[in-house]
C-alpha cells in the first residue's frame, strides 16, 4: 500500500490502480493461504478434474434501473466471471444484506430478477444467507454471490496472450455507467442509453464453437475500471504494449455526448455485458461472425492488437496513425456506481 495512504478510501473500490494496490495488500498479508492467480475465476483440482470458482459482492446505486437491477447484475457478474475462464457456469450462492425499511415489494422484484436471469444463464441457486442491518447501513440491500463452473475445454488464462493477438470487443463501451449516472443526476439520457447488463455465457459458448481450440487466448468481462483497466492489466501481465485503434471503439453517440458533458472517458467506465477477447488474428473473422449472430454481440469489432513492443503500455492510435498513451486511473473519475 502507498505509504502516504493510511486508510481505506472510496477510490480503492473503483477497479483502477488503487484497487490493485488494495488487493495486493490483502494478498501479501494472507501469504501462503492465498493461492489465487488474480484472474476472474480460480481453477481448482477436484477428484482428477477441474472446476472454476469465483465470488463477488454487489453494491449498486441506484439498485433499480432500466434493463436491470442489483439482482440481475449479481447473477450476470458471477456467471460472466466463470464463463470468461472457459468454464460452464452451473451453481451460485446468494448472500443478502438487507436494510431495515426495505419494502418486500422491492425485495420480491430483486428476487424475481435473480430467478429470471439465472434461468437465462442456465444456473441454479444452491445455498444462501441473509443478514438485516439498521436503516442507513446499506444502500437498501447488498448482495454477494459465489459461483462454480465446470470445464469441458482448456481453461483460459492471461498468460496465454502473445504478441500479434487481436483484441476484440463484443459491444459498446460506457452505457451502463452513463445510464446509472443519468438516473442519479437527472441528465435525461437514461431512455436513450440503456445498461448493457447481460449474462454472456451462451454467447461465449457460441464463440468457442466457431473457432479451433487455442484460437481464443483469453477473455475478460469489462466491468469496474472499464476497458482501460482490462488493457492495462493484460499489458502488465504480457509485458508488451497493446495498441488500440481509437476510431474503431464502439461508443454510442449519446454515450459519448453524456461522457463529454460529465468530463469522463468511456474507456474508464464500467460495463456489465461487454467482453474483451484476445485471440489468434486468423480467427478474428469467425469470432466476429459468431458474436454478431447473438443479440449481445451485434456491435462486436476488432479494436486493436497486442504488439511486440517492450513496455506494459496501452497506446491509442488515431485516424491519422498518431499514437498517444492511455494512462491508467489511480482513483475514480466519477462516484461509485457498482
Amino acid at each position: 500500500m502507498t505509504a502516504a495512504i493510511q486508510h481505506v478510501q472510496l477510490d480503492h473500490g473503483t477497479g483502477a490502480v488503487l484497487s490493485s494496490e488494495l488487493v495486493g495488500f490483502i494478498a501479501e498479508i494472507l501469504g501462503d493461504v492465498y493461492v489465487g492467480e488474480m484472474e476472474d475465476s480460480a481453477i481448482l483440482p477436484v477428484e482428477g478434474s477441474r472446476i472454476a470458482m469465483t465470488t463477488d459482492s454487489f453494491v449498486v446505486d441506484p439498485p433499480f434501473f432500466g434493463n436491470g437491477d442489483i439482482g440481475k447484475i449479481a447473477v450476470c457478474g458471477t456467471v460472466n466471471d466463470l464463463a470468461v475462464s472457459g468454464a460452464a457456469p452451473r451453481y451460485l450462492t446468494l448472500g443478502m444484506i438487507l436494510e431495515t425499511g426495505l419494502s418486500f415489494d422491492h425485495l420480491a422484484r430483486v428476487l424475481t430478477s435473480i430467478r429470471e436471469t439465472a434461468r437465462e444463464a442456465g444456473v441454479q441457486i444452491v445455498c444462501g444467507d441473509t443478514k438485516v442491518v439498521r436503516a442507513g447501513e446499506a444502500d437498501q440491500l447488498y448482495l454477494n454471490t459465489s459461483g462454480v463452473g465446470f470445464f469441458s475445454r482448456e481453461p483460459l488464462r492471461m498468460d496465454s496472450v502473445r504478441p500479434g493477438d487481436s483484441v476484440i470487443l463484443s459491444g459498446p463501451l460506457g452505457n451502463h455507467t452513463v445510464h446509472l449516472l443519468s438516473i442519479r443526476e437527472g441528465l435525461g439520457f437514461e431512455s436513450r442509453v440503456l445498461s448493457d447488463c447481460a449474462p454472456l455465457n451462451v454467447m461465449i459458448d457460441r464463440v468457442f464453437a466457431a473457432v479451433p481450440d487455442g484460437a481464443i487466448r483469453s477473455m475478460r468481462d469489462v466491468t469496474r475500471g472499464g476497458l482501460s483497466a482490462v488493457l492495462h492489466e493484460y499489458a502488465g501481465r504480457v509485458g508488451t504494449a497493446i495498441t488500440i485503434d481509437e476510431p474503431t471503439l464502439p461508443i454510442q453517440h449519446e454515450t459519448a455526448m453524456a461522457a463529454d458533458m460529465l468530463g469522463i472517458n468511456p474507456l474508464h467506465c464500467a460495463n456489465e455485458g461487454c467482453l474483451a477477447i484476445f485471440a489468434d488474428p486468423g480467427a478474428a473473422d469467425d469470432i466476429l461472425a459468431a458474436l454478431h449472430q447473438h443479440e449481445y454481440g451485434r456491435h462486436a469489432v476488432v479494436i486493436g492488437e497486442v504488439t511486440a513492443r517492450d513496455g506494459a503500455a496501452v497506446l491509442l492510435r488515431d485516424a491519422g496513425g498518431r499514437e498517444s498513451t492511455l494512462q491508467p486511473l489511480r482513483g475514480a473519475e466519477l462516484p461509485r456506481l457498482c
